[in-house]
């Protein structure tokens, strides 16, 4: 696959705000096969992991094997510890590197270095109070103009949803994990 011409200048010429929330399963799922679509059209792409860290995930597996001339494209940044946070868990610790991970996410959108930034957990971030929802709101209508961001997480605020072009409520109708099944690799991580 050669980039030097895959993407097309006149894509649309506006990128959007996509949410992806609700408690059903598949909400990263949805954003990294997002990713995957336009590392396919040579955009480039930054993925921020909040409220999890760690390297036991698949999909961090997956793309740490991508060829060259795509993962050249592609940026993975990890805002949390060894572990996924909750209201009931969370430390300074977590606190910080969350913080942090917000701060290269502001960066990284008044830059304009991005076509697509994904925002993984940032929904729960934001229902935790440790980014602030008025900074996000702020950050995210000063967006430039062609650039894409999805927020994922459970519990999105109705202020992100307000300026929203897209919101997913992904919904659970039924799910094995009720019958006592804990995650499994490769289909929860």
């Amino acid at each position: 696959m050669k980039c030097d011409n895959l993407i097309n200048p006149d894509w649309a010429k506006h990128g959007y705000i996509q949410i992806y929330t609700g408690n059903g399963k598949g909400k990263t799922t949805a954003s990294l096969g997002l990713a995957m679509r336009a590392l396919g059209r040579c955009w480039k792409v930054l993925i921020i992991m909040f409220t999890k860290g760690g390297n036991d995930y698949g999909e961090l597996n997956s793309f740490r094997e991508l060829s060259p001339e795509i993962s050249q494209n592609l940026t993975i940044k990890q805002a949390g510890l060894d572990r996924i946070v909750y209201t009931d868990n969370q430390t300074e610790a977590d606190k910080q590197e969350i913080k942090k991970g917000w701060e290269l996410a502001k960066q990284a959108i008044q830059n304009d270095e991005y076509n697509l930034i994904i925002l993984d957990e940032a929904n729960i971030a934001i229902d935790l109070g440790i980014i602030d929802v008025d900074e996000v709101v702020e950050t995210l209508k000063a967006k430039p103009e062609e650039m894409e961001i999805v927020l994922t997480g459970r519990n999105a605020h109705q202020k992100i949803i307000d300026i929203a072009h897209l919101v997913s409520e992904i919904t659970p109708v039924k799910h094995y994990w009720d019958t006592g099944v804990v995650a499994r690799k490769g289909i929860e991580y």
